[in-house]
């Protein structure tokens, strides 16, 4: 009798495997999705704080970092640009002549009042550069907000009033081009945001270290903080292991056959 594979294991291992993925993926879902060294189209027209039409691309003469917040954002849209401020009062880079801050709502029912006074609470956290012409606080409508989403790969869900969302600030070099996200909640490393900008002015893009952590943690709306993500961890430790399983049955079940 000649031996065979189990394919019925195989079979089954399959299924598994294929299951868990789909599930790991849709827990994906929502976050950010890197599109480095893409470019911002030319038609992203927002409002800034004093009612201004600005074209975002054209706008951008020199490196640029984005926040995407909303403003009346109950988790963790505050703490995140409490962190930008503080990182951006510690750095020796200077604001307004080396790089320039946006942030812009992703929120289309908020309104430039809102932004203002947005910007005057967080300006007052910097205590050196040009926070006034050179940290910019935009809204704008639905459609030009998806775009500008879609293309720098930040992914929310609307739930009631509130949004599902990630935390990042994504660097833009003076030709509009992605060259950096970083990754944080609550704090961000000076000398991170330095090393981003100058890369940026050189239109050089540079690979996220903590892209890790990110798949590792998830936002918790209701905590507002950012907590291990078990299911996606486990998932993946499963996945491997039935793949690895998967291998060695095939493998043996070869090996059987060439021994006959």
């Amino acid at each position: 009798m000649k031996p065979t594979t189990n394919w019925k294991s195989i079979g089954l291992l399959l299924v598994l495997i294929f299951g868990i993925s789909f599930f790991i993926m849709a827990q994906d879902e929502l976050g950010v999705y890197e599109h480095l060294d893409e470019y911002l189209s030319d038609d992203l027209i927002f409002t800034d704080e004093l009612y201004n039409k600005v074209n975002l691309k054209e706008s951008i003469d020199k490196p640029t970092v984005i926040s995407l917040v909303y403003y009346e954002c109950p988790g963790i849209c505050s703490p995140l640009l409490n962190g930008f401020a503080e990182a951006m009062d510690k750095t020796n880079i200077e604001l307004g002549k080396d790089y320039q801050a946006y942030t812009i709502s992703f929120s289309h029912t908020e309104k430039p009042p809102l932004a203002r006074k947005k910007k005057k609470t967080y300006q007052k956290l910097v205590s050196h550069g040009n926070t006034e012409d050179s940290w910019k606080f935009f809204t704008g409508d639905s459609t030009t907000i998806n775009k500008l989403l879609d293309q720098v790969g930040f992914k929310v869900k609307k739930e009631g009033k509130e949004y599902i969302h990630p935390g990042t600030l994504i660097v833009i070099s003076p030709k509009g081009k992605i060259t950096r996200y970083l990754y944080g909640s609550t704090y961000f490393l000076p000398f991170d945001l330095k090393m981003a900008v100058v890369e940026a002015a050189d239109e050089k893009s540079g690979p996220t270290i903590n892209k890790m952590l990110k798949y590792c943690f998830s936002y918790d709306p209701e905590g507002k903080k950012y907590v291990l993500n078990f299911t996606k961890i486990s998932g993946t430790i499963i996945v491997a292991a039935a793949i690895i399983l998967l291998s060695t049955l095939i493998f043996r079940g070869r090996r059987k056959i060439k021994s006959q």
